[in-house]
């Protein structure tokens, strides 16, 4: 902002500096013209010539003009920094909003990532205690009849089970369920 008006002031500075030039180069250039032949001297007696007369009303005529000009390129300023000035506290309001929003919408994401958290624990939580069910469920029954229902599982949930499973009872299951998830089972247990 207060580059534009260093700008905007040094253009008016040389935009009056250049009027001014040329208005003493036209004074000057009025100055120098031959002159015509001498006027006759007025009725009432006074020495005061024309070309004299003549001078100084061009020169305060100039004078005005140039505060003329000067006047309406402040008020163009003045005008155009109430513009910049609208503009710019429309932006910061603007600005304001959108931090609100970018705040509500990371508060948002910030719930629902808490919300997804808690589900994913509590569904685990409850597959935790299906699993543990079913450990005591192959714990009750005879070791050939679980060895063959564990072997007819997917193999991860399979794997899961006998990994819940104490030593003892995995011990009495092996020879009823494939020898290849045996040896897997063993496999993930000694990485």
């Amino acid at each position: 902002m207060n580059l534009k008006r260093t700008l905007i002031v040094s253009f008016l500075f040389g935009t009056m500096l250049f009027l001014s030039q040329n208005r003493l180069t036209v004074v000057a250039a009025n100055a120098a013209a031959p002159k015509e032949a001498a006027p006759k001297a007025p009725a009432d007696g006074s020495k005061e010539n024309s070309s004299t007369s003549q001078q100084p009303l061009n020169a305060t005529r100039a004078a005005r003009e140039e505060k003329a000009l000067q006047d309406a390129r402040r008020q163009q300023l003045t005008e155009r920094e109430a513009a910049l000035a609208a503009k710019e506290q429309e932006l910061s309001k603007l600005s304001a909003k959108i931090e609100a929003q970018i705040k509500a919408l990371e508060d948002s994401k910030k719930r629902i990532d808490d919300s997804l958290k808690a589900r994913s624990e509590a569904q685990k939580k409850v597959q935790d205690e299906k699993i543990q069910k079913m450990v005591k469920l192959f714990k009750t029954m005879r070791s050939e009849q679980a060895g063959k229902m564990i072997d007819s599982l997917k193999e991860d949930l399979a794997l899961s089970l006998l990994s819940r499973m104490d030593t003892k009872t995995v011990a009495k299951l092996a020879p009823f369920i494939s020898q290849p998830r045996v040896v897997k089972w063993v496999t993930d247990n000694l990485q």
